[in-house]
């Protein structure tokens, strides 16, 4: 299906970029370039995370929207006598989700395609065959005939491996489909944040961050918030989607199409309850649909975010997608489009006295 407007081609040059852990420049200079015309000023911090200021007013709250540039991947470790490679997940992975998958090499005089492969079940033992394959026991064949051809091809340790998929528009053209949107599609909404408010006045300073490694530990989130020392700050990331089969909504309740997700409570951080509640309230003012969240075995950048200097009021918001920590996801172009809607009404109100009335209520 043919890339039919701006939006559309901003998220696949987003999510085709390369942008691994640790490895986060492709990305970073995708974002850079989409968002430095909407920005009064551009920086990174020591790790890599790009730092997008737009000022409003001077003297007003600092409020950071963060998305990580970062997805999961992989590194080399070793090329064996045979040519295969060895190598470390970055990030979580489920290694159901990884045999026979593509992948990409980024190595000094160029790019290597490989497969990811292991045993075949055809000579395993009755027993193992039903067992998982242990990312451990898996390699990545690059179609070298031995560690020496493999070398001459510029592969050696260190280098990154990039999960391979192309974005596409589902024949549903509100889902779409591309690896990374873990976590790009919080990059592009805080692109998107800073194109409507280009011209608009607001009465704070924004701050549009792109941070590095957090699939490894919210690495970058940390630095950029040090640096930036917010009055307030949001996190938008991913959520888990529960409308695939066999998910009942015990286990998740976001659904594709119904409205950023509030997350209340993950791993890393209990949403900061003043934030929330004006969060909720101008959503519901402005008639924005929303769902709750809760994820007990995950965090966002927020929890890092939080924590800086003498602690920033923080909440994530989730987009609901499938697959993701995969080779591709899927998401709901409505439910980005809404969470850029919020977002800027928020900025448009956060002012000093409404950040202060957040911070102590009623003390």
């Amino acid at each position: 299906m043919e890339l039919f407007d701006e939006t559309l081609g901003m998220l696949k040059k987003l999510t085709d970029a390369y942008g691994v852990s640790g490895f986060e420049q492709d990305a970073r200079n995708v974002m850079k370039s989409y968002i430095a015309p909407y920005a009064d000023k551009i920086k990174t911090d020591g790790l890599g995370s790009l730092i997008a200021e737009k000022v409003g007013d001077p003297q007003g709250p600092k409020i950071m929207i963060a998305g990580h540039l970062d997805e999961v991947g992989f590194m080399v470790t070793q090329i064996d006598d045979k040519g295969f490679i060895r190598f470390q997940p970055l990030g979580g992975w489920w290694g159901q989700v990884m045999l026979s998958q593509r992948v990409t090499l980024l190595t000094r005089k160029g790019e290597i395609i490989g497969v990811i492969g292991s045993k075949p079940p055809h000579i395993l033992p009755p027993e193992q065959r039903k067992k998982p394959v242990e990312i451990k026991d898996m390699f990545i064949d690059i179609g070298a005939a031995n560690k020496e051809e493999a070398e001459n091809w510029g592969i050696r340790p260190g280098d990154p491996i990039v999960p391979y998929f192309e974005f596409t528009v589902m024949n549903n053209e509100k889902y779409l489909l591309a690896k990374a949107w873990d976590n790009r599609i919080g990059c592009a909404i805080a692109i998107d944040v800073f194109k409507h408010l280009h011209k608009k006045k607001h009465p704070n300073i924004v701050y549009g961050v792109g941070t590095v490694q957090e699939e490894v530990g919210l690495r970058g989130a940390k630095t950029s918030a040090y640096q930036i020392h917010p009055s307030v700050a949001f996190s938008v990331d991913v959520g888990i989607a529960g409308d695939t089969p066999g998910i009942t909504p015990k286990e998740a309740t976001g659904i594709l199409g119904k409205g950023p997700q509030i997350v209340l409570y993950d791993a890393g951080m209990i949403a900061h309850k003043g934030l929330r509640d004006f969060v909720l309230n101008i959503a519901d003012e402005l008639k924005i649909p929303y769902q709750y969240d809760v994820m007990s075995g995950g965090a966002t950048d927020a929890g890092s975010i939080h924590l800086t200097h003498n602690g920033v009021p923080s909440l994530a918001i989730g987009i609901a997608t499938r697959y993701i920590h995969s080779h591709a996801g899927i998401l709901h172009r409505d439910d980005y489009e809404n969470t850029v809607k919020l977002l800027v009404a928020l900025i448009e109100r956060l002012d000093q006295e409404t950040v202060n009335q957040i911070i102590y209520g009623n003390e």
